[in-house]
């Protein structure tokens, strides 16, 4: 059994008392109520690093991956600069970034007001993950376990159980999915119909979010799928010579979506004492990239990292042509993933609604 020191102890106490004395809170909480960490699990879109140290071509611990981040230092998120979890933390006064769980350097203080246990390129699909070399949803949890022994070991049984009541348990998965394991590889395809295979994916999230309840979590807010079809790579595989976005992509993410949707409300009928919040980021994504002039973006049908139509992880380095100079202006980074900016703006439009379903 590890056993903290009590300089260790010390540390910990004065790095959080730091934190959360530093960090100005701009989403409104009822009196009285807190938010003391934000817990993330899924893929990409959430994953701050995890995959660094996995031997995997799914990662981007390498340039130009965080060009515009703090010191142009690439940390392994997919994007110039922060991801979702980055801002969801800020915005709720926690702390300014959401470190990966397998962060060698990860300070105590952190298992405090939260972390990252997401990886890219995983998904509900078991096969997905598998596909990938990349950590399950199930290794996540393994993670998330190890994470809560080593909280009780700090704090204590009964003010573990307090944090992960009131904490914010954010779910993004579900892209890879249907991007990757059933319409790129097209593995799931030779077995199962789009409504079959989001059935599938439904199954195995439900099942996810119940292991999240049982292991204390009340709060879960649950990302949908983004329309994939609009996605520059997925223009370029299955957009057709005018790389349209690909409509048969979007159709299998709305229905998941609703499907998904729906478990959710299943889950808070069945589970009172917690609260499953839908988060939908389909229609402010296509909204984003239908009507860019709105938020100040002029490319939408490709990233910034080189020609921005394919390149994505490897692909995606510090020797990929026609690279852009200034990422503010494109919706995407690679051909993937959104810009620091997008990010921001769709994070800045959902975030408020989302704790305001808690209370």
């Amino acid at each position: 059994m590890e056993v903290l020191s009590s300089s260790a102890i010390i540390v910990f106490f004065l790095s959080a008392f730091i934190i959360l004395c530093t960090t100005e809170a701009l989403v409104k909480l009822p009196r009285n109520e807190t938010i003391p960490a934000v817990l993330v699990f899924g893929d990409s879109i959430v994953d701050p690093g995890n995959n660094n140290n996995l031997i995997t071509v799914v990662k981007c611990n390498f340039p130009p991956y965080g060009r515009d981040f703090m010191g142009g230092f690439p940390t392994g998120r997919f994007s110039n600069g922060k991801i979702p979890p980055d801002f969801i933390a800020e915005e709720l006064g926690i702390k300014e970034l959401l470190p990966p769980y397998s962060n060698p350097a990860l300070q105590l203080s952190d298992l405090l007001t939260g972390v990252s246990f997401a990886s890219s390129g995983s998904g509900y699909d078991p096969m997905t993950p598998k596909l990938a070399s990349v950590l399950s949803l199930r290794d996540q949890l393994e993670m998330f376990k190890e994470y809560i022994r080593k909280l009780k070991m700090m704090v204590g049984e009964e003010r573990t159980n307090t944090i992960l009541s009131k904490s914010l348990f954010l779910v993004v998965a579900g892209s890879d999915d249907i991007a990757n394991s059933y319409f790129v590889s097209g593995v799931r395809k030779i077995q199962y119909d789009v409504p079959a295979y989001t059935d599938l994916m439904i199954a195995s999230a439900s099942s996810f979010f119940k292991e999240l309840y049982g292991l204390g979590a009340r709060r879960i807010v649950v990302g949908s799928a983004p329309p994939l079809g609009c996605l520059p790579s997925q223009r370029s595989l299955a957009g057709g010579i005018l790389r349209e976005c690909a409509e048969d992509h979007n159709d299998a993410a709305k229905l998941f979506n609703t499907k998904l949707s729906s478990q959710l409300d299943s889950l808070n009928a069945n589970f009172p004492q917690a609260k499953f919040v839908y988060i939908d980021i389909y229609n402010p994504f296509l909204d984003l990239i239908q009507n860019p002039q709105k938020s100040g973006f002029e490319v939408v049908d490709k990233g910034c990292c080189g020609t921005g139509k394919i390149e994505v992880a490897v692909l995606c380095n510090p020797f990929s042509p026609f690279t852009c100079e200034d990422a503010s202006n494109y919706v995407f980074w690679d051909s993937y993933h959104p810009t620091e900016k997008a990010y921001k703006v769709l994070i800045g439009e959902i975030i408020q609604k989302c704790v305001d379903s808690f209370f």
